[in-house]
């Protein structure tokens, strides 16, 4: 019997996909990106024993495996080559509990964002991890790549937000980790293995998830600033003011507010005047007769580095303002090529971190564009570099600029978004050598034939090898 009939007995014929002409959405990150894989055999599990028993195959067959969610990374950790089996998790999709009492969810990998922050919301609860592509994100991505987003200023991210996890080895041991303890220090705390390994060392098949209490008061506030002391000065000052209800904190540079100006007759955009910052904070509360005079007052009060504002009160306002920084991503992605970047630095640095890499970027393209946006309140800030040029030919010559002056300042190349392929070459800026050692021992130990997602987040060894 053949490989692939062994596959579709495991799934059935409908789940078993082969040829050349498979449907796109396996074969590139759905932002796009360099990389364009060649799906050949797409494989669908109905459930957690399917992935076993397929996984077990395949590590019998030496066949390697890319599992994939939504496909909304941005470092084509799931873009398969020809020879690799895609194992598609978009079946396993089911919400298996919500338990009010411990305020968890258990649910399979291929639920989407959106259908947690649902089903929770009907409950008076919320799933705090918020990330733009919502309705296509799925929870065993978000586990995967340890997904962040808008709101990890107040609630951390994925990794702060799972309590158990089940994965599948390589070898095809399920390894059943589900818990609803916030407490539980018997032993190892295996889940970690597999938050932000990004399916290295196994498939992610089910989840529980902390919820929380939803707040029942929600505002927000765009602020044009002098500069980015005055953003972190502003920060610090709310953060202490109103402790706990800062939610979001979002900074755009002047030079990525600017993308929206040409759209003035098709949004609003909400400040009159032009400033070097604008940031975008939410504040989120219980208290409704309370909440907005505190923070409209919490602000009043730091009208010394606020040069203007506009408060928003209702879900419509929120709305609108939210609309204006989650709108400039799209903008950005029209001016290509471009090269987009996601990083974190301690805030500190990050100014002289931007002169540098500016200066060094035009000694080489005097025509550069820095466009800058971003989670300011948790130090992760997203990078789009447009050289001017019409070709992407010098694309590891822009990434050693960027991610070279990463490892003067004591930052990170992947805040949020993982290694994959794209940021392989520069691991070492981010990872001490006995770091990358020791991921290398967990890989060989849990993975010797190397067949879960080869070849992504850890470099090459000297001697050709990747495991």
């Amino acid at each position: 019997m053949t490989f692939t009939a062994e596959v579709r007995q495991i799934v059935g014929d409908e789940h078993c996909l082969e040829g050349p002409d498979l449907d796109p959405r396996y074969a590139q990150d759905l932002w796009g990106s360099d990389r364009v894989g060649d799906p050949r055999l797409v494989v669908r599990p109905a459930d957690t024993r399917q992935v076993s028993q397929l996984l077990r195959l395949c590590s019998a067959h030496g066949r390697p495996v890319v599992p994939q969610g939504g496909m909304t990374g941005l470092v084509s950790g799931g873009v398969p080559g020809p020879d690799e089996v895609v194992l598609s998790l978009e079946r396993m999709n089911t919400i298996e509990e919500l338990d009010p009492t411990t305020r968890t969810m258990t649910v399979q990998a291929g639920c989407t964002l959106a259908q947690v922050q649902d089903l929770a919301a009907e409950h008076g609860l919320m799933f705090p991890l918020d990330v733009a592509p919502r309705a296509t994100a799925t929870i065993g991505g978000n586990v995967a790549t340890n997904a962040g987003g808008l709101r990890v200023l107040l609630y951390g991210m994925m990794r702060d937000l799972v309590l158990g996890v089940e994965a599948v080895l390589a070898d095809g041991t399920v390894i059943d980790g589900l818990h609803k303890l916030v407490k539980n220090n018997a032993g190892y705390d295996l889940k970690h293995l597999f938050i932000g390994t990004e399916g290295t060392l196994g498939v992610v098949t089910r989840a529980t998830l902390r919820l929380s209490p939803a707040p029942t008061t929600r505002y927000a506030a765009m602020c044009g600033l002098p500069g980015l002391d005055a953003a972190r000065e502003l920060l610090h000052r709310l953060q202490s003011g109103l402790p706990g209800m800062i939610s979001a904190y979002e900074a755009m540079w002047d030079s990525a507010y600017e993308v929206l100006l040409p759209l003035a007759d098709e949004m609003v955009l909400p400040l009159k005047g032009s400033y070097p910052m604008y940031v975008l904070v939410e504040c989120s509360g219980v208290d409704a007769e309370r909440d907005f005079e505190r923070f409209s007052a919490a602000l009043a009060g730091s009208g010394d580095i606020v040069s203007e504002s506009v408060l928003a009160r209702t879900p419509q306002e929120v709305g609108a303002l939210w609309a204006v920084r989650e709108r400039i991503p799209k903008e950005v992605l029209k001016m290509q090529p471009l090269f987009g970047f996601d990083l974190s630095l301690p805030a500190a640095r990050l100014a002289r971190y931007l002169q540098e890499i500016q200066e060094e970027l035009r000694s080489h393209w005097a025509a550069v564009r820095l466009i800058v946006f971003g989670h300011l309140g948790d130090g992760n800030v997203h990078i789009a570099v447009v050289t001017g040029e019409s070709t992407r030919q010098r694309k590891s010559q822009v990434e050693e600029i960027v991610y070279r002056a990463i490892a003067r300042h004591e930052g990170s190349i992947s805040a949020e978004h993982g290694i994959g392929f794209e940021k392989l070459p520069y691991l070492g800026y981010s990872r001490k050598p006995t770091e990358i050692a020791l991921m290398r021992l967990l890989k060989q130990t849990l993975d010797a034939g190397n067949i879960l997602n080869p070849g992504r987040v850890l470099p090459v060894q000297p001697d050709g090898g990747r495991s």
